[in-house]
């Protein structure tokens, strides 16, 4: 298996970064902060659904997700990939194309009607599943989704996904503890490096999103969002 040198690393998570900015996906708070259903408060929102929207865009950053596949995990550690509903459908299914590999995807719960499945898609026990979706924040989507996916007899151990906020070292606990291990093409540090070299943001914005990422708890309980992080 080859390994992806951490320059490449780097570089992708900057042109991934660029991207993000090109396409308008960054949005800073301007009357008031972005409530995510987990409670948190934020001063910035980041909509990877943009990316299905823009041709060249996408098809760049699903060949660097490709290439996570391929050289990080390595094709030889999994089956077929799984998007995670709704979001990571799309991506899995381009990914999946790409590598000419099987997909199903993973509902949020079961649809409660005629076979009441979770997971839809052709697939034995035992086959091994990355599962795809578009961000995570604190990861307990992820876990969500890998516990149904194994519920169903699949193996899953990886995680693909285009942005990962990185703000929460409880995340990657989380994870570990459910054996999920995380690849993401880029976070917010990357997103705010490439912000302040171009000068996307006015000094204020940008101060206000470090402050963010630096103590997003006391960001989000000084603007009325949780205080703490229920995962």
């Amino acid at each position: 298996m080859t390994k992806t040198s951490a320059k490449h690393q780097d570089q992708v998570a900057r042109e991934t970064a660029a991207a993000l900015l090109d396409i308008g996906a960054v949005q800073f708070w301007s009357e008031q902060p972005f409530m995510f259903t987990s409670g948190l408060a934020s001063p910035v929102y980041i909509d990877c659904r943009k990316v299905m929207s823009h041709p060249e865009v996408r098809e760049r950053l699903m060949g660097y997700a490709c290439e996570i596949l391929s050289n990080r995990i390595g094709l030889n550690q999994f089956d077929a990939l799984a998007g995670g509903e709704t979001a990571g459908i799309p991506y899995a299914a381009w990914m999946a194309a790409e590598l000419r590999l099987p997909m199903q995807y993973v509902r949020k719960k079961p649809k409660g009607f005629a076979r009441n499945a979770q997971v839809e898609g052709d697939f034995k026990p035992g086959q091994r599943v990355v599962l795809i979706e578009d961000l995570t924040t604190d990861g307990a989507s992820k876990v969500r989704f890998a516990q149904a996916l194994r519920r169903s007899g699949l193996r899953v151990d990886h995680t693909v996904m285009l942005f990962f906020y990185d703000i929460f070292p409880e995340t990657m606990r989380l994870l570990a503890e459910h054996e999920l291990q995380l690849h993401a093409l880029a976070t917010w540090r990357d997103v705010l490096g490439v912000a302040q070299e171009r000068g996307c943001f006015e000094d204020a914005v940008l101060a206000e999103i470090e402050h963010f990422l630096d103590a997003p708890l006391k960001w989000s309980s000084d603007h009325g969002g949780a205080s703490v992080l229920s995962i």
